[in-house]
């Protein structure tokens, strides 16, 4: 049996591909499926495709009597000859130009099923009775790839890459394989390779969403300046396919660029003999034209060339995506380069490289320099870039798949964007020793006066304490003094201790050898060293901080006053966004929409509005009633003071408020109303009836640490558990007559597990259960007596003891519990307490876990011990950090319970 098939091309310019249906398929002697001699088989390639056209039709041509009424021996014998002619079941190659319905990947016998996926036609041939292997050419010289558009088939490997990429394209896999179709058809093989190579590289959101249309237009327009241009014309097809051919660079908006920027910049590059010509007139030229240039008020990091022009402005990645571009329409290879971090820590940068005669040059966007490519202000950082660390390596983007990763600084987790390691351009390829000087302090009381012995510490730029010395006073020799060695050229801060106060001084020693600094104490800074840090690095542009946080450890009185200074920086900047959504009244997270309706009562207080958010019944009817429901809902409750948001579910599901993507809609919203209103966050409460009341059953464990109170009416819990519920009060109110699903019996006997387990837990499980025996369903208003009770409840953010119970919906941190991502698993329980400096856990077979620490659960100056099921895990100090905080209000946009500190375990074989 023969390894491989490979059939070159289709009927004309069409495409074809076959389809596994079954084993029992039988073709005809006279069948123009026909053997090819090896020696001719590129001439007979075109003939042999159509050959399998013309089998279809023939084959199949009597398929249409298959529908006729057939009765009687007659009408036996003609269905035997049917099915012996035309097979249903048969294995059978189908042209996906058979009709509309098989485009895409989507192949059909007639109107019989579809298969899902391809098969390689040696599947087909394995199939086939002794003998049936002579009607076909096996080539062996070859093997391409199976690739709709095509008719070409090969073995195991690519053909898997191709079907995964029509997998990830979907319902959009039509527009996928039209474009390749129609590439072949239009520009030939070229086009076929062109439109295959720029398939082959699309990330899975492009391939879900782009059309064919826009594909076909930027493929025309690249083939266009490859036939116009003379630079272009020359280039490998490889740098063609990977640098002048695609859409886009990073993962900016999708948007036909081309078309405009070509006829923008022709004029620009007429007489211009190289792409490094044609670059320098770009990047002179150009920026001007469009009325775009370097502003930090663009509003994202990463604009299309269209967002940056309809704004003029633009950082370094948003023109650096212009400048590419502009480049391409006139089929010059470019693309995008920069650095995550550059290794002083000062921030990130993006520019653009130039490919010219075999080689790559750089140049910064809008930063023409007449003295030509590679000459820029970043030349001297851009060669301390250490290729070993990506955070400090300097990379280039690529079409082509290549194992490593852009490092998107505003998306770090976006690993969408293939590059390559071009650090040894940059830093000449050799490794140099970092110059050293020593430094020698003194400290004096003021100047002419004593010295003065005191601690000194050194940090780094971003407050990394790397070293500690005491300074010399009294008998001591004048030149008896403490030493620092330090790197030449990089940035430093002294911090003095003395008395009780800390000062500081910053200094960078700028040559080799020794020295000697003389501290005057009453000229020394005041204030904070790490504060002043943080407030520079808040500075910075906010794609820019990520990888650059402080790391100097914060006392106690610092690590408020940062997380003040952080949660301001983070609420303005996510203040444009959410506001845009409240003003349309809508919650958008997990992929969903939801919709609310608000009232708001009395006057709000000094520390914050209290937020009441009232889910509305129905669920399981059409959206008219549910709609009526959610409009009914916002009128039931109304408290003496606070915002009553009534959301209307997004599905209208049975279990409309506890399906997933209700906790991160609940999430963003509380956010929204925290960030834009003025809402206290330790003041919201849930409220919900009858399927809404369901929600409150399920929503109320899994997410406790969002609220003050919450208060279920006649609803039922399902599966939910109440164990989660130890540091939220929660009220029960239910009719007595309220038979339905057993919700009377089911309401009882939680009142009756919420008092057995606070009598086992005296400190939580705060509760109160009603059931009013004259009522059903509708309780008549009387379950408002639940918003005075509810509304004296405060969330306290730090319990001292803790019990996480897993739903099959898992979350990833409760209160000051937290675990890895991706490692929470559904059922498991988890409790912890605090008692003084000794914090104790029942893991519950957890691996893996992180304490989020602040002083308002322990005294974080003071060692802390940590046993997980009875074995000591930790003994210890642990430091308050701005990333804590940082990572903490990026994560959840809530002051009160943002961590200064994290302790991560790793716990022996689970607690078993």
């Amino acid at each position: 049996m023969p390894s491989r098939v490979r059939i070159l091309s289709g009927y004309g310019t069409g495409s074809c591909s076959f389809a596994m249906r079954s084993d029992r398929s039988r073709l005809r002697s006279g069948s123009l499926i026909r053997r090819e001699p090896s020696s001719d088989d590129t001439r007979r390639a075109s003939s042999q495709a159509r050959g399998w056209w013309t089998w279809r039709g023939n084959e199949l041509s009597r398929r249409g009597s298959r529908r006729k009424k057939t009765t009687g021996p007659i009408g036996r014998l003609k269905r035997i000859s049917n099915r012996r002619r035309c097979p249903t079941t048969a294995l059978l190659p189908i042209c996906v130009r058979c009709r509309r319905s098989t485009a895409g990947w989507n192949f059909s016998f007639g109107r019989r099923g579809t298969a899902k996926r391809s098969r390689r036609l040696s599947h087909f041939l394995e199939s086939c009775p002794e003998g049936w292997n002579s009607y076909f050419q096996v080539m062996k010289s070859m093997a391409l790839a199976a690739w709709v558009g095509t008719f070409v088939l090969a073995g195991g490997q690519v053909m898997a890459e191709w079907e995964q990429r029509l997998e990830a394209a979907g319902k959009n896999s039509e527009e996928i394989s039209s474009f390749v179709r129609k590439a072949s058809e239009r520009h030939g093989d070229l086009g076929r390779r062109a439109a295959v190579f720029l398939v082959g590289g699309m990330p899975e959101v492009d391939l879900k969403t782009l059309e064919s249309g826009f594909l076909m237009e930027n493929l025309a327009l690249a083939l266009k300046a490859r036939e116009e241009f003379p630079w272009c014309k020359e280039l490998p097809e490889a740098v063609f396919f990977n640098d002048v051919l695609p859409y886009a660079s990073l993962d900016e908006t999708r948007e036909p660029w081309r078309a405009g920027f070509y006829e923008q910049c022709r004029d620009m590059v007429k007489d211009c003999r190289t792409t490094t010509e044609a670059v320098q007139a770009i990047n002179k030229d150009f920026f001007n034209l469009i009325k775009v240039h370097y502003n930090t008020g663009r509003k994202a990091p990463n604009q299309s060339p269209s967002e940056s022009i309809e704004l003029g402005k633009a950082t370094c990645t948003g023109l650096s995506i212009i400048l590419v571009d502009a480049c391409r329409s006139v089929g010059v290879p470019a693309r995008v380069a920069g650095t995550p971090l550059w290794s002083n820590k000062r921030g990130n940068h993006t520019w653009t490289e130039i490919y010219d005669s075999g080689e790559w040059f750089f140049t910064g966007a809008d930063e023409y320099n007449k003295a030509g490519l590679n000459r820029a202000w970043f030349v001297g950082d851009a060669s301390k870039a250490i290729a070993d660390d990506w955070r400090h390596a300097i990379w280039a983007t690529s079409w082509k798949r290549t194992g490593d990763h852009f490092p998107m600084v505003w998306d770090l987790e976006n690993r969408g964007v293939p590059a390559v390691n071009v650090t040894g351009r940059y830093t000449s390829g050799q490794e140099q020793k970092p110059k050293q000087s020593t430094v020698y302090l003194r400290l004096w009381d003021k100047r002419g006066g004593d010295r003065l012995a005191a601690p000194v510490e050194l940090l780094d730029s971003s407050g990394k304490v790397l070293a500690e010395v005491t300074t010399r006073a009294g008998t001591t020799d004048l030149n008896d003094m403490p030493a620092f060695k330090v790197t030449t050229g990089e940035e430093y801060r002294l911090r003095v201790r003395y008395e009780e106060e800390a000062r500081w001084e910053n200094f960078k020693a700028v040559g080799e050898g020794e020295g000697t600094m003389d501290l005057v104490w009453p000229e020394l800074g005041k204030g904070s060293v790490e504060l002043k840090a943080i407030s520079q690095w808040l500075a910075l542009l906010p794609e820019e901080r990520h990888l650059s946080v402080p790391q100097g450890a914060l006392s106690r009185k610092d690590a408020e006053r940062a997380r003040g200074l952080i949660w301001e920086t983070v609420r303005k900047e996510l203040a444009e966004d959410r506001e845009a959504e409240m003003g349309r009244k809508v919650a958008k997270a997990a992929g969903k929409e939801m919709k609310f309706l608000e009232q708001t009562f009395g006057k709000a207080p000094e520390t914050g509005r209290s937020l009441w958010i009232s889910m509305h019944g129905g669920g399981g009817a059409p959206p008219r009633v549910n709609d009526q429901q959610w409009r009914n809902q916002i009128r039931l409750y109304a408290p003496s003071e606070g915002i009553v948001v009534a959301p209307r579910a997004p599905t209208d599901t049975w279990n409309l408020w506890h399906q997933s993507h209700i906790d991160d809609l609940f999430d963003r919203l509380i956010a929204n109303f925290v960030i834009t209103r003025d809402v206290n966050p330790d003041r919201v409460y849930l409220m919900g009836y009858s399927a809404g009341g369901d929600g409150v059953y399920q929503l109320a464990p899994r997410m406790a640490d969002r609220f003050a109170a919450a208060a279920m009416m006649a609803g039922h819990p399902n599966n939910a558990s109440p164990l989660g519920l130890r540091n939220l009060p929660f009220m029960i109110f239910m009719g007595g007559k309220d038979r339905a699903y057993g919700r009377n019996k089911v309401a009882a006997q939680w009142g009756k597990t919420l008092e057995e387990l606070r009598e086992a837990d005296p400190g939580g499980y705060d509760h109160k259960a009603t059931i009013y025996p004259q009522h059903g369903h509708w309780m008549n208003g009387d379950d408002r007596e639940a918003l005075p009770w509810m509304i004296a409840k405060t969330r306290d953010p730090w319990p001292k003891r803790i019990v996480w119970k897993q739903s099959g919906r898992t979350h990833e941190r409760f209160y000051w519990l937290q675990v890895p991502k991706g490692v929470a698993e559904g059922g498991q329980k988890i409790e912890a307490e605090v008692q003084g400096q000794e914090v104790t856990i029942r893991s519950g077979g957890a691996k893996e876990l992180i304490l989020r620490l602040s002083d308002q659960l322990m005294d974080l100056d003071e060692v802390i011990t940590v046993t997980a099921d009875g074995v000591e895990v930790f003994q210890g100090r642990v430091e308050r950090k701005a990333r804590v905080i940082w990572d903490s209000l990026r994560q959840r946009p809530d002051p009160d319970s943002a961590a200064t500190a994290d302790l991560h375990l790793k716990l022996v074989d689970g607690g078993k």
